[in-house]
């Protein structure tokens, strides 16, 4: 073999692989370019389906805000209902403690009464002081008006001994008047009163001293007077605030 043929014989083979080399290149390109293609295209899906996801987070966290503010209001606006019902249901029964009261005392079958205390009520004011409602009634010369002046005696015990508080001490004031009253058929009279200190009170005198007629006096205990009703005392029915 001459040394021409094998040098082209080492050319041709060259030729061939480097045509190889060629070939094989764009094949492996042929191969990866899709690849890397497809990749980009996986992710800017991948982008694409976060952000729809956010973009639900976000419409459902707004939902369950307005839910829950809705569920809010309605808790707001049962409360109030529940509470003007119950408002309504203590006017109702006022009203019809006023009627009860009306009736019993200037209805037709009305027991006939001159001037008594229907009831009285201590509500405290602090550790020594007391301030009292007291109801006064009169049926039996109606039309005619009943005045004079209300005072209070409250009897009890301290350090072990019975004490009498009359009027005066109740109001730490040695010439203190009575409280005046004047009225057709009834009339609140409210007042304050102070208890010393380790007096332990049993029982309430009130007196009346009209302008006309003989002194009234009726006696409460202090706990009757102090527990928790409409109006403590010989009736049941609370009256009504105003007077006449």
């Amino acid at each position: 073999m001459s040394p021409e043929f094998r040098r082209r014989a080492a050319w041709a083979a060259a030729g061939v692989f480097v045509l190889a080399l060629v070939f094989g290149g764009w094949g492996l390109w042929r191969v990866i370019a899709p690849a890397s293609g497809d990749l980009k295209g996986q992710l800017a899906s991948s982008e694409a389906s976060v952000q729809r996801l956010r973009e639900q987070n976000d419409a459902l966290a707004q939902r369950v805000a307005t839910l829950s503010r809705s569920d809010q209001i309605s808790r707001d606006a049962n409360r109030d209902v529940q509470r003007t019902l119950a408002e309504r249901d203590e006017e109702i029964a006022g009203l019809r403690a006023d009627v009860a009261f009306y009736e019993r005392l200037v209805g037709a079958t009305a027991q006939r009464r001159g001037l008594s205390v229907h009831g009285i009520r201590f509500q405290p004011q602090g550790d020594t002081a007391w301030h009292f409602t007291t109801t006064l009634t009169q049926n039996l010369n109606r039309g005619s008006v009943s005045s004079g002046g209300l005072q209070l005696q409250i009897e009890g015990t301290r350090a072990g001994k019975r004490e009498v508080l009359a009027w005066s001490m109740l109001r730490q004031d040695p010439s203190a008047a009575g409280l005046p009253y004047s009225f057709k058929y009834f009339q609140q009279v409210e007042g304050d009163v102070f208890l010393p200190e380790g007096f332990e009170p049993v029982r309430v005198q009130v007196q009346l001293r009209p302008r006309n007629g003989a002194a009234v006096e009726q006696s409460f205990t202090w706990a009757d007077s102090t527990r928790d009703s409409p109006l403590n005392g010989a009736d049941a029915d609370a009256p009504p605030k105003a007077g006449g």
